[in-house]
């Protein structure tokens, strides 16, 4: 094929991608008022599940940190469409996040003809493991780390005589580069294995790196959950795990290639 034939494919990927989070996505638009309530702004109740859950592990474990505080946050929105625009935005952003499956399958049937047949056994499940990831890390990011960082953000005052009122728009921001961010970081794993197998990323760079990578980690923990180091953990460890898993990955890439090329040298 030639490079515009393969533009030509490529937009076509695209535009089917689109149709799935559109139609996903008007659906979604539908239910609005019930998502926004109950789904969105659901971290910003204090009966929402993961502060029970949080505060029953906590009594069980004599951490008094892991019960947040009751939250008192007051929303209001600006401008004159503003709610009207947020409706399209949350209907998009969780569009691509259910249709996501669909759209890495999508991408993945463009850059499939041009991988080998060696290559395509090694990467066989990528679309179910990749949509696993991504997945788990916006469940992990809604569950865990959105609920720490609105009790922590929201309760914060400077003195008394201020009051948090947010706007609907700065939650939304907060709430979506959280559970999007944490989606992407999910896919460590996948990254890492694609980047060892083009040989960009190997092994040794992920160990000798690891330090500063746990030292981010545990910044970023800090940054967002309750000053007690049993909540830092908690939401640490799991990006540890994955950093790890990438170690593992990039570890059993080499060993392959290194076992292929001596095959190759005693031919």
């Amino acid at each position: 094929m030639h490079f515009t034939d393969h533009i030509e494919e490529l937009r076509w990927h695209i535009v089917r991608a689109l149709i799935a989070i559109i139609v996903v996505a008007i659906g979604v638009w539908l239910n609005i008022e019930w998502i926004f309530d109950t789904i969105l702004l659901g971290p910003a109740h204090s009966d929402f599940i993961s502060y029970q859950w949080m505060c029953w592990i906590g009594q069980e474990l004599k951490v008094d940190g892991l019960c947040l505080q009751d939250l008192k946050i007051q929303f209001q929105n600006t401008e004159m469409a503003g709610q009207f625009t947020m409706s399209f935005s949350v209907s998009f952003m969780l569009g691509f996040i259910l249709a996501f499956p669909y759209v890495f399958w999508e991408f993945w049937k463009f850059i499939k003809p041009a991988l080998k047949e060696k290559e395509l056994k090694h990467a066989s499940g990528v679309v179910f493991w990749s949509s696993l990831l991504f997945l788990a890390g916006v469940l992990f990011a809604y569950f865990i780390i959105v609920p720490f960082t609105v009790n922590f953000f929201g309760n914060y005052q400077l003195s008394p005589s201020f009051q948090n009122i947010i706007t609907i728009g700065s939650y939304y921001d907060t709430m979506s580069d959280l559970v999007l961010g944490m989606g992407v970081v999910f896919e460590i794993p996948i990254v890492v294995y694609f980047l060892a197998k083009v040989g960009i990323l190997t092994p040794n760079i992920m160990r000798a790196q690891r330090r500063f990578a746990v030292l981010i980690i545990f910044v970023l923990a800090a940054v967002i959950t309750p000053p007690d180091w049993f909540s830092i953990w908690m939401v640490a460890v799991p990006l540890i795990m994955l950093y790890e898993a990438g170690i593992i990955i990039a570890t059993r890439v080499q060993k392959s290639k290194n076992l292929r090329n001596t095959k190759y040298d005693n031919i």
